[in-house]
């Protein structure tokens, strides 16, 4: 047989609904839960109900007294006009804007006044047609002294020696028609006289037929003296080299290969 819970002895107690009566007619067979209930119903007999204490028409007015101290006083923080130091505020606030209104129109009188400094652009430098030619011609007549220089010193017999000299001429010949053309242009008969003969000895030397052997050698050698051109082409470099940007450093080289 299954015995009643707490909650249902209590039930059976306070009466009042079917549960209540099943617990009844369980309570009358069933002898250990009918000692139990009737303990339980022992101990709820002592408990009486609590009457709650009659409340007045005072009764809200004395709890709210006695809650008042407890709580933080109320602080109105509306703005307004009259709150006190608004007008103090008020003051500090136009001075700091009349102070950075003043600041700011003393810097444009400053910049209106202050002297305006113009830097001048530098126009480029222009490099005109003739000194580019004068340069090209300078260097070419660098490279030409040099090669009779070593056409004057040249010894057939070595390979080492006269196949440079046959490729450099080769590639003065091209610089040396441009400076030609130039010399003739500006109507310069000692310059125009000089590459003439330059360009001859060059082609020459580049297309040697058979190739250059001791007897061309020889000949070109003697040639080259006979025309002064070694003495000719140096002083034409040295006359150039005074009117290009470089001064005188082409005229340096060269008088220590001779």
């Amino acid at each position: 047989m299954k015995h009643l819970t707490e909650e249902e002895l209590i039930e059976a107690f306070y009466g009042g609904n079917e549960t209540c009566a099943a617990s009844r007619q369980h309570l009358e067979i069933c002898v250990a839960c009918a000692q139990a209930h009737a303990a339980l119903k022992s101990d709820l007999d002592d408990v009486k109900p609590v009457e709650p204490p009659a409340r007045d028409a005072r009764y809200g007015e004395q709890v709210w007294q006695a809650l008042e101290p407890l709580l933080p006083a109320y602080v109105d923080r509306t703005w307004g006009w009259r709150q006190p130091g608004m007008w103090r505020r008020l003051g500090l606030a136009a001075a700091c804007a009349l102070l950075v209104i003043g600041a700011f129109s003393a810097g444009r009188l400053w910049e209106a006044r202050k002297p305006r400094i113009t830097v001048a652009k530098q126009a480029a430098p222009v490099v005109k047609a003739q000194q580019v030619e004068v340069v090209v011609l300078s260097d070419h007549l660098d490279r030409s002294e040099r090669l009779l220089v070593e056409l004057k010193h040249a010894d057939a017999e070595s390979a080492e020696m006269v196949s440079p000299m046959r490729d450099e001429a080769r590639s003065l010949l091209g610089p040396n028609r441009v400076c030609l053309k130039n010399a003739t242009q500006s109507d310069d008969p000692a310059l125009e006289a000089a590459l003439d003969h330059l360009g001859s000895l060059l082609a020459e030397l580049a297309n040697q037929p058979g190739g250059l052997n001791a007897a061309a050698i020889e000949r070109l050698q003697s040639e080259m003296k006979v025309e002064g051109l070694l003495f000719k082409v140096r002083v034409l470099r040295t006359r150039i080299a005074a009117e290009t940007p470089y001064g005188n450093d082409y005229s340096r080289r060269g008088q220590d290969e001779d």
